[in-house]
């Protein structure tokens, strides 16, 4: 296998022969992905660097990569000796990707990249940074690609329908739906190209993605049409005969351009400048006019009904019973028996599998012990797996698919003797986890306004971390899921600053990392609820929907107040009543004593 370096120097040679000075590789796929699959990891493969978001930018004397805070130590460690510079998003003297490429445009100066894999946004960048200047841009090179020896097969895995007694709505209602959002937005007409609204409008599943449950596929809706478009291997007869009986027509994957290409001048088409690639825009005809919206169906799909709420608990008491097992076992077992990184999440994915309707997790477990536990998106691997041993932390951040929903849980565990440093920055993360979870807003609120509620304990001593405290969570769908997050940095340009609504579930996730010492996060999942109404509005709460104890070992009770003491005790009493019917025996016993009042 070729090293990075040699990747490189391939990269160079075919970029010379293009003509081609600058290379942009983002981490996508033709849907603008956070999840990928295998065969589009062109920057995972031309840098080494295994986390799941970045944009590198080659030269013929320059190699850099840009990551968001979550992978800074990640990065930091994988790129040494690459020959490639971590651009660290954010930090102080660090230019952002359109700085840096705004600074190498001039007359004469090329830029390629894959069209199909770069937004409409960095598209419009690139156009006036570098055609507005007398340069070039090669639209249509996957030039990774065509030096990517022994490239992953294209994903056709088989496509499935989800019933109404799971989603709660048919995808008549919700194409329906959709066409009014069309018509108010002033479209003949939406593009949409993003895996998780396709899926969740036409009510299908599939596997084409790692760690969610999508097909690869486009979609044209109209209000006399809907065309799919999707690999004809992937449909069963029965999928093919529902669909139609549902008005939805099917045609070729790949024949998407070519169907753009010929649409009707004057058709306004609507489109997601977020999830649509430059190559889909570049596709359409003149005299068509494309308007860059918001996609609603972002928000329809954030936006969980009561049938997708009933069934997120199940799928969170079913996995709350897995982790508590798994929280028992770790604790009962390391220091009496070898345990590593590794073979903690393979035990936890092994009590995950006791349950019939597990269908895998949502992303790759992290399972991090002491100073690993800093490196916020660590993923252990044979190189860096370590041996657990009976003191400090082991962080374990970890999801699963249910037919029921998604899940998502981090929860720090005291392995035996920690320092009162550790105890102090556990039981400050944990204040700050339980008082997002008591908010109690008006609606109208964005997570800027929330946010400080998770950070003060952190903040009281100057302390923070690099990463938001909560994304919103899709129903057997991403992990990561627009438009509700918590965070007090601003939205991009292209975010959506939506406000939170009932049905939105979130996470609640505070952390502290200390480099080269230890990291703590605690994560909860949490439901938009409405709560009262009165003459000063609409007041909203969230329900955690999380049902697994924190570890008591570590927290000092006297760093909290009453009222959080009160929260904690009320979250663990309804643990334990909760999950307590599913155990039996020493471990129902433990989860009496790890839910006990402080």
């Amino acid at each position: 296998m070729s090293t990075v370096p040699e990747r490189l120097a391939a990269l160079r040679a075919a970029m010379k022969k293009a003509g081609a000075d600058i290379c942009v590789v983002p981490t996508s796929d033709f849907h603008g992905s956070e999840n990928i699959g295998d065969y589009f990891k062109c920057r995972e493969y031309i840098t080494g660097f295994t986390g799941s978001a970045g944009t590198a930018v080659i030269s013929a004397d320059e190699a850099d990569l840009w990551v968001d805070g979550r992978y800074f130590l990640q990065g930091e460690a994988q790129l040494k000796g690459s020959g490639i510079r971590l651009r660290r998003m954010g930090a102080e003297g660090v230019p952002t990707l359109a700085e840096y490429l705004k600074s190498k445009a001039g007359r004469d100066v090329t830029i390629a990249f894959d069209g199909r894999i770069v937004s409409a946004s960095l598209g419009e960048t690139a156009e006036k940074e570098f055609r507005g200047k007398g340069g070039r841009i090669l639209w249509d090179r996957d030039l990774v690609g065509e030096i990517w020896e022994e490239r992953p097969a294209f994903s056709c895995e088989p496509a499935y329908s989800i019933k109404e007694e799971l989603c709660g709505e048919s995808r008549i209602s919700k194409l329906s739906r959709v066409r009014e959002k069309i018509a108010a937005l002033g479209g003949d007409r939406m593009l949409f190209t993003s895996l998780v609204e396709i899926a969740w409008i036409l009510n299908i599943r599939g596997n084409d993605s790692a760690f969610c449950p999508v097909v690869l596929s486009f979609l044209s809706v109209s209000a006399k049409d809907a065309v799919l478009f999707i690999q004809e291997e992937a449909v069963s007869d029965a999928l093919r005969a529902e669909l139609s009986a549902d008005g939805i027509t099917l045609m070729p994957y790949m024949s998407f351009y070519e169907y753009t290409a010929a649409l009707p001048g004057g058709e306004k088409i609507l489109y997601d400048k977020t999830k649509t690639s430059c190559a889909v825009l570049r596709s359409l005809p003149k005299g068509t006019v494309p308007i860059g919206v918001h996609s609603p169906a972002a928000l329809m799909k954030a936006i969980k009904n009561e049938t997708e709420q009933a069934n997120i608990r199940k799928a969170h008491i079913a996995d709350g019973v897995a982790v508590t097992r798994f929280l028992y076992w770790v604790r009962h077992t390391v220091g009496k028996q070898p345990v590593t990184e590794i073979s903690a999440a393979e035990k936890l994915e092994e009590f995950k599998r006791m349950d019939s309707r597990y269908l895998g997790p949502s992303f790759e477990t992290i399972s991090a012990y002491g100073p690993h536990a800093a490196i916020t998106h660590y993923n252990p691997t044979p190189e860096t797996d370590i041996p657990l041993e009976p003191r400090g932390f082991l962080l374990v951040d970890n999801g699963s698919q249910y037919p029921e929903g998604t899940t998502d849980i981090t929860r720090t565990i005291a392995l035996g003797e920690t320092t009162r440093k550790e105890k102090e920055y556990f039981t400050r993360v944990l204040r700050g986890n339980l008082k997002l979870a008591d908010a109690r807003f008006l609606h109208g609120c964005t997570g800027q306004t929330l946010d400080i509620l998770a950070r003060e304990p952190l903040w009281e001593v100057g302390a923070d971390y690099r990463h938001g405290t909560g994304h919103g969570v899709g129903y057997l769908l991403a992990v990561h899921e627009r438009p509700n997050r918590i965070s007090w940095s601003a939205p991009s340009g292209d975010a959506y600053p939506w406000v939170f609504e009932e049905g939105m579930l979130t996470s609640d996730e505070p952390g502290i990392y200390f480099e080269n010492e230890f990291g703590i996060r605690h994560e909860n999942l949490m439901l938009c609820r409405k709560d009262e109404k009165n003459e000063f509005g609409q007041f909203m709460r969230f329900e955690t929907v999380t049902m697994v104890p924190f570890d008591l070992d570590a927290v000092l009770p006297e760093m909290m107040t009453e009222k959080e003491r009160k929260l904690l005790n009320d979250y663990h009493r309804k643990v334990y009543e909760t999950i307590s019917p599913f155990l039996e025996g020493d471990e129902k016993e433990w989860l009496k004593e790890a839910t006990r009042p402080i």
